[in-house]
């Protein structure tokens, strides 16, 4: 695979000077208007500067990416731009890439990223409804599915999340392993008393099927072992619902539920709620990092194998592992695959 760089334009003291002071979702942020454009300039900085460091050049141009070795350039459009879908925790991710890439504001690019969540993403990859995901890993029939269709693809990993576990901040319950996690999805723990908390019944908050969080739910806590049939006041169709359901279920704090590290910590999903220590481990960006949290799920860039080496989509795809994408990524508060100081 090519190298793909980012030229210096400078995402600099525009965009991406935004980004990195916090230019995420919050409507209360303040976010670059549609007319700032990035800047451009011939020299790339040192590795050592960050793109706000990079002093800020006098002429404006279309943000462009060095697509080979002789300085060819390939220049993002609206016309151009991949069509992306993907996971509800991707979001910020797909709007900071294509507003650093087309040059406009946050809000200008939402319309071009109207993800469907995990499972629709794959198959409306398959269907030729999206050129690129930006997702979390599916449930196991996905690739099935996938593999039925003969639909070949390509799969990076761009970062890293965990999956988590969250109560009311005024339960006592700090900490659980994920065997006491695994029997309260089965039914065999009922009563917070059981582990450590007050008399009360425990009520387990599940994703509905087809969400990423019930995948790695599956995937990496109950493995074999079946969850039982939740009420249908048990099951939560977004991530904002589940917050919302175990904040306040039945105004008590009784409630326990799960979602992935991302959402719930770096976009403030989670107030009013508490992370747990699983199997005594924090989770924290550190120890997702270092890979020390038991319950670990990947990010990934996909899109078909098909996709030419000229195509927008994979020249995205390739930027998305080199530096500066990794930059753009650790930047929105992701867990990079990449380290940086």
């Amino acid at each position: 695979m090519k190298t793909r760089k980012i030229l210096a334009f400078a995402l600099a003291l525009t965009l991406f000077a935004a980004l990195l002071t916090g230019c995420k979702t919050d409507a209360k942020t303040e976010k670059p208007t549609s007319s700032e454009q990035p800047a451009t300039t011939a020299q790339k900085p040192e590795p050592t500067q960050t793109p706000a460091q990079t002093a800020a050049p006098t002429t404006t141009a279309e943000p462009s990416v060095e697509t080979d070795p002789a300085g060819e350039l390939f220049r993002f459009t609206r016309d151009n731009f991949p069509r992306l879908d993907g996971s509800t925790a991707c979001i910020p991710l797909g709007e900071a890439v294509a507003s650093v890439l087309l040059g406009e504001s946050r809000e200008s690019v939402q319309d071009l990223v109207q993800f469907n969540r995990t499972t629709q993403s794959f198959r409306n990859l398959m269907s030729d409804s999206c050129d690129l995901l930006l997702v979390g890993q599916p449930n196991a029939a996905v690739f099935d599915e996938m593999k039925e269709a003969g639909f070949e693809y390509d799969m990076e990993t761009l970062g890293r999340d965990g999956l988590v576990f969250l109560v009311n901040e005024s339960n006592p319950v700090d900490s659980l392993t994920t065997e006491q996690i695994r029997d309260i999805y089965t039914g065999k723990i009922t009563n917070w008393k059981e582990v450590g908390g007050a008399d009360a019944e425990i009520l387990p908050i599940q994703r509905n099927e087809g969400a990423g969080s019930q995948a790695l739910m599956r995937k990496l806590v109950m493995q074999d072992t079946p969850m039982m049939e939740a009420p249908v006041e048990y099951v939560a169709t977004s991530m904002g619902e589940l917050m919302s359901v175990v904040k306040s279920y039945d105004t008590s704090a009784n409630a326990i539920g799960y979602s992935v590290y991302y959402y719930a910590h770096d976009m403030e999903m989670a107030k009013g709620l508490k992370l747990l220590k699983v199997d005594g481990v924090e989770p924290t960006k550190d120890t997702i990092r270092e890979r020390t949290y038991p319950h670990l799920n990947d990010y990934y860039c996909v899109i078909p194998k098909a996709a030419a080496a000229d195509s927008p989509a994979r020249i995205l795809y390739e930027w998305l592992v080199t530096e500066d994408g990794q930059r753009l990524i650790a930047d929105e508060g992701y867990v990079t695959v990449m380290s940086f100081n």
